[in-house]
């Protein structure tokens, strides 16, 4: 069983390579608060559909101090063509080996449609700039999952 992480638990530090070709250091972005989500395979409907939420709620998120990781085991060249085809412009981060995904507790068992699996556990953490998680989310949806994370954020009133 996979350990899931709670609010005020410290972030497992990670470096990972992003679909631009650089990588990513969660220590390095100490002082400002992350969101990082976990999401299965690249290009798949439900996939693209949270992708792009966060996409269109990017402006917000950054205005409100939150920067935006997607964390999947896609390697990075179908990070890169995701990122293209979508216009996803927050870094896009391979853990092929899903050292990160455990860490997170974004790797596990799942049922799905009646069916148990291993595989990703869709799941977003937000750490803070202490570098200790401030929000930890669980099988969360697809669709409508950056609307909810949004209010749980105070970001939107409604």
């Amino acid at each position: 069983m996979t350990t899931r992480l709670a609010p005020g638990d410290p972030a497992p530090d990670f470096t990972l390579p992003a679909h631009d070709g650089g990588t990513v250091t969660l220590s390095q972005l100490r002082g400002e608060s992350v969101v990082v989500y976990f999401y299965p395979a690249a290009m798949t409907p439900g996939c693209t559909t949270q992708a792009c939420d966060f996409r269109d709620s990017l402006d917000a998120l950054n205005a409100s101090g939150h920067r935006v990781l997607g964390v999947s085991p896609d390697p990075v060249a179908k990070l890169a063509t995701f990122a293209e085809r979508d216009g996803l412009t927050f870094p896009l981060l391979s853990d092929t080996g899903h050292r990160v995904l455990e860490a997170y507790g974004a790797w596990g068992e799942k049922t799905n449609y009646g069916r148990t699996s291993v595989g990703v556990i869709r799941s977003t953490v937000v750490v803070g700039p202490d570098g200790l998680v401030a929000l930890a989310q669980y099988n969360v949806r697809a669709s409508g999952h950056v609307a909810k994370l949004r209010r749980d954020l105070g970001l939107d009133a409604a």
